[in-house]
């Protein structure tokens, strides 16, 4: 019986497939790249990335990731990916310059395969961004003083109030403490407008719950959209001087 042998490079000490090495079939097929140039679609204000119709917000930064890159690179079935090195240049904020050395497994046998490429930039604003930049809101928490509390004057009883807020704010989870969109200091208080009325009921209720406030919900029609009424919620959250 004769012996299996590469009928490219002609070697007889290393596996086949269909009389190929690895080494072989690796130098005459591509085993990871990147199709065209990629785009990835960042909102300039908060970094939020756009995913199909989904805006992402998980680490969210200006700068690319390989959670950006990764999904972009085209892998070989017989590849195993163990570590990507990134780096990046150019000075177009519209266009960035990439380069990756790949360190995979392909049929038990290490490499190493350096790509470069470019990613186009696309600057969109996100959905919530442009809601706040509006002045988009959906509910409007009153951070206010206990009425039978003794009175203060005004620039102390915000900044008290303020205090007793931010105190709260490490403990609200992070979809509720986005959908925040802006406040206005009034001499009563603090008007906190929120563009998400089911996260404005929990930041009202840990409000309650933490400073031993008292809680009153209201709501007024603010319009209609396809054929229903569309309500704005006011929370009037109470917050004592010793809480």
């Amino acid at each position: 019986m004769g012996t299996e042998f590469c009928v490219v490079c002609g070697r007889s000490d290393v596996p086949t497939v269909e009389g190929v090495c690895a080494t072989c079939f690796a130098k005459r097929t591509t085993l990871v790249h990147v199709e065209g140039r990629p785009v990835v679609t960042i909102c300039p204000t908060c970094g939020a990335r756009k995913t199909g119709q989904v805006w992402d917000r998980r680490g969210a930064s200006t700068l690319l990731s390989p959670e950006d890159l990764t999904p972009f690179l085209t892998v070989h079935p017989e590849v195993g990916i163990r570590k990507i090195h990134w780096s990046e240049g150019g000075q177009n904020p519209l266009m960035r310059d990439l380069e990756a050395d790949v360190e995979l497994v392909f049929r038990d046998e290490r490499r190493t395969e350096h790509l470069r490429f470019e990613v186009k930039i696309e600057h969109r604003t996100c959905t919530e961004c442009s809601r706040r930049s509006g002045h988009f809101y959906t509910a409007v928490i009153q951070l206010r003083a206990k009425l039978d509390d003794p009175p203060e004057k005004a620039r102390e009883l915000r900044e008290r109030l303020e205090k007793q807020w931010e105190r709260i704010m490490p403990e609200a989870r992070k979809n509720w403490k986005e959908a925040l969109s802006w406040k206005e200091e009034l001499p009563e208080g603090w008007d906190i407008y929120v563009t998400d009325t089911l996260a404005a009921r929990s930041i009202a209720r840990l409000g309650k719950s933490r400073l031993g406030g008292t809680l009153k919900e209201s709501a007024t029609l603010w319009g209609r959209k396809n054929g229903q009424d569309v309500y704005r919620v006011t929370l009037c959250l109470r917050v004592p001087h010793d809480a």
